[in-house]
């Protein structure tokens, strides 16, 4: 490889690198322009030909064109800027799984589902899919269908029961996806069972693309086997794709010191260890989703899915609810024994 001493000494004015397949060996060669050098070399697929010139005039050096995109120096539009002009997130939370009880999307229980709460759902995550957090769904379907309440009618046994169960949510799953796509979110479903017809397989991978691009997945037939809860397959699915939270929308405001509809004067606490909700038994998820989440380390947020506002607070991880999961210590906040949610 040969360089004119007399070329590269000049301030370079400009430089062009430029990649194509090639299977010849292009030698070090002049121009008729004595600043010029063209040099390259060879491996067995490509060759990398580069243009360095120089000019006499001594004008401002242009900027290195290598046909990249250019990185913009402002922050995205889902950060804020420090007083030292570095860029931070604007919310607690990059990805999220939000848990929904078939009851709450009843509504009134005037029928299975209500229209006015599936589109309350889909406008609240509509809100923070465009600052960026990605959002995973996971459907109950109580609101159609219990497996653990119609086990043993009829000769029905539980295995059974829990697939009919499973069923319901796959209906609530196709129902909230539609209400979401009206409004112009990209909605995919997936089912731990193949229903292909109507919804995609569950696939970790495909599922954590689809979060990636923007899209809300909703997971639907909880974990695709009888005795396991949907709170259990939230809390699966949530440490499946590492979301970093499960929120668990409710009718009640959080997890209290009493239960509020006995006691006016119960106080709402706003934390919870994993601890104190596998010792004491409180009902705010089973045993085996709250144990899940302890051992993968997941925070759960139980709040009001009725009050306006709360699901997109909870997403961006605004303090709402009760925080289980936390650090401080409930027992300091004079937990009793029959705590409610």
């Amino acid at each position: 490889m040969a360089i004119s001493s007399a070329s590269v000494s000049r301030p370079i004015s400009s430089f062009n690198a430029i990649s194509s397949p090639s299977r010849h060996f292009s030698k070090s060669h002049y121009k008729n322009n004595p600043n010029s050098v063209f040099w390259g070399f060879q491996s067995f697929s490509q060759s990398l030909v580069i243009k360095c010139c120089s000019s006499r005039m001594g004008s401002t050096p242009e900027p290195m064109n290598f046909r990249h995109p250019q990185m913009s120096a402002m922050a995205p539009f889902s950060m804020s800027m420090n007083e030292n002009g570095s860029a931070k997130p604007s919310y607690r939370w990059r990805r999220v799984l939000l848990k929904v009880s078939g009851e709450a999307l009843a509504g009134d229980q005037a029928q299975n589902i209500d229209p006015k709460v599936t589109m309350a759902i889909a406008r609240e995550v509509a809100s923070v899919t465009r600052l960026g957090i990605e959002v995973a769904i996971v459907v109950g379907g109580g609101n159609i269908f219990r497996g653990s309440s119609w086990a043993g009618s009829s000769g029905l046994d539980r295995s059974s029961a829990d697939y009919i169960g499973m069923l319901a949510t796959v209906m609530n799953a196709i129902f909230l996806q539609a209400t979401m796509e009206s409004i112009g979110i990209p909605t995919r479903v997936q089912t731990a069972f193949r229903m292909s017809e109507v919804a995609e397989p569950y696939i970790r991978r495909r599922a954590v693309r689809h979060l990636e691009k923007g899209r809300v997945v909703i997971f639907a037939a909880g974990t695709g086997n009888p005795f396991f809860t949907t709170d259990t397959a939230a809390a699966l699915r949530c440490a499946e794709i590492n979301a970093e939270v499960v929120l668990k929308a409710t009718n009640v405001d959080g997890v209290f010191d009493d239960d509020p509809r006995r006691n006016p004067d119960a106080r709402l606490l706003d934390t919870l260890t994993y601890h104190d909700v596998t010792s004491k038994e409180l009902s705010v998820m089973d045993m085996t989703a709250i144990t899940l989440c302890q051992e993968n380390n997941i925070p759960v947020v139980v709040f009001n899915l009725n009050k306006q506002g709360n699901i997109a607070k909870a997403i961006r991880g605004d303090r709402v609810g009760t925080l289980i999961g936390g650090t401080e210590s409930s027992a300091q906040q004079g937990i009793e024994e029959n705590v409610s949610y």
